[in-house]
């Protein structure tokens, strides 16, 4: 059993109307749209990590050197890392940047 009517005059009527609420649907999407996409450039960047563990170039991939978050000189091969497992780290002897100094700023000397 259809929902539709079965003449063709009443048919027509439903079509126009479906089309102009589509037209309608498709307009109040593309403003939601927008707005999402404005409100997504209003919000400011994420705050860069406290600490970086560079890792090294192969399989293993074991820590390489030591940086703070705002350092200007990490490679693309760092991760986030807690001031704990740095420390740790530069206990194990993993080197500390020359130019931001973690060792220095955790006030743990080489």
């Amino acid at each position: 059993m259809s929902v539709l009517p079965p003449d063709l005059p009443r048919l027509r009527t439903l079509v126009t109307y479906l089309r102009g609420e589509l037209s309608r649907t498709e307009q109040a999407l593309a403003a939601a749209e927008e707005r999402e996409a404005a409100t997504t450039r209003q919000q400011p960047p994420p705050e860069p990590p406290a600490w970086l563990v560079e890792r090294g170039i192969g399989v293993s991939r074991l820590p390489a050197r030591l940086h703070t978050g705002d350092c200007w000189e990490p490679g693309k091969r760092c991760a986030p890392a807690a001031p704990e497992q740095v420390r740790r780290l530069l206990a194990e002897g993993i080197p500390a940047c020359i130019h931001c100094r973690p060792d220095t700023a955790l006030g743990v000397l080489e």
